[in-house]
């Protein structure tokens, strides 16, 4: 089986009023391509001035869009290879001395087929099974909330809250941005 990988480019065809869009996809080793049907036989006057614009020069993000729209590629290749290994930015919104939660906010701007527990316990550093505890014992609860939503895949704008006691803070805190100096010490200091 040949792996085939995003080309960054769009092919358009016109037939009189009506457009047809792929994306075009290159063979890693021999470098044959593969179009993949966007949409097909729409009305031009159906796309608004901008999308056609996009699709003309190629846009970037647009073609991301849909190079990691995983579930129209399912429904036109065979297989797909999913990056296990995504991107991760932490980044503190706010913090005080004595908080006793915490949130994380996941952006994901294209679907992936890495799980929530699998994320979560890769960077908080804990067991996946721990997670399953606190979230059973209702010390981790999720907005949207789905039954067994650990084991989905992640999704944008999904909200996790993790109720955190006193003793184990400063753990949760180096686990979730990454940071291992103590705000507290910089004061005191």
């Amino acid at each position: 089986m040949r792996s085939f990988r995003s080309s960054g480019k769009i092919r358009l065809n016109a037939n009189g009023r009506t457009l047809d869009a792929w994306l075009i996809y290159r063979c890693i080793t021999c470098g044959n391509t593969w179009n993949r049907p966007i949409f097909e036989r729409r009305n031009i006057r159906d796309l608004d001035g901008a999308t056609l614009e996009a699709l003309q020069s190629n846009d970037p993000d647009l073609v991301r869009g849909w190079a990691f729209d995983l579930d129209a590629l399912r429904r036109r290749a065979q297989s797909i290879d999913e990056c296990a290994d995504p991107d991760v930015r932490k980044e503190v919104l706010s913090e005080c001395d004595t908080w006793a939660s915490l949130e994380i906010g996941l952006a994901v701007p294209f679907a992936t087929g890495l799980r929530m527990d699998r994320l979560l316990a890769r960077e908080l550093g804990i067991a996946r099974s721990e997670l399953q505890n606190a979230s059973e014992g209702m010390r981790l609860q999720t907005e949207p909330q789905h039954r067994g939503i650990l084991r989905k895949r992640i999704k944008d704008g999904t909200r996790v809250i993790i109720a955190v006691d006193a003793e184990s803070r400063l753990r949760w805190r180096v686990a979730a941005t990454g940071l291992t100096d103590d705000p507290r010490a910089a004061e005191i200091g």
